[in-house]
């Protein structure tokens, strides 16, 4: 699938990042899917902890970043799903750690490390949100957008401002 709209954005602080996950996380719906990627420490699971606020995680749940656990399941206004594939090698065998059942249901599932997954098990529809640090606390964010909902989506959301 083609991508249908890209946007770039800067945010400043991890407090913006925070900020720009809640806000997008507050858009969410069933099904959505958003592949995180970027180097250790350039905002994914800061990104991650607002999207939960966004999307109504309780805040009794401390939202982590799931290296070890490989998937964090949160409730919220829809079945949230915290995935991190960093420690695994090579390609993940999506059925054996159980993230095709995930995929195939109504949770919205945010993957850091999406590649580490084969192309063929990414969903049509989805949203990548690419960081790239561009100082101590700044970063530039790269989102594309595939398919129609994503795109819907993204024009829901505006300019991120």
């Amino acid at each position: 699938m083609n991508i249908i709209e890209t946007r770039h954005i800067k945010l400043s602080s991890p407090g913006e990042t925070t900020a720009f996950g809640e806000k997008l996380g507050g858009l969410a719906y069933p099904g959505l899917f958003i592949a995180l990627s970027g180097n250790l420490g350039s905002g994914k699971t800061t990104f991650a902890k607002g999207f939960a606020r966004g999307i109504s995680v309780p805040p009794e749940y401390y939202v982590t970043s799931p290296t070890y656990t490989l998937i964090n399941e949160y409730p919220g206004k829809y079945t949230f799903c915290h995935v991190d594939l960093y420690r695994l090698s090579g390609f993940a065998d999506i059925e054996e750690i159980g993230l095709y059942d995930i995929l195939v249901s109504d949770a919205v599932v945010l993957v850091e490390w999406p590649d580490r997954m084969h192309e063929s098990d990414l969903p049509a529809g989805r949203l990548v949100i690419e960081f790239t640090i561009q100082d101590k606390e700044a970063r530039h964010i790269v989102i594309k957008a595939y398919g129609l909902n994503a795109t819907n989506l993204l024009k829901t959301y505006g300019n991120f401002d």
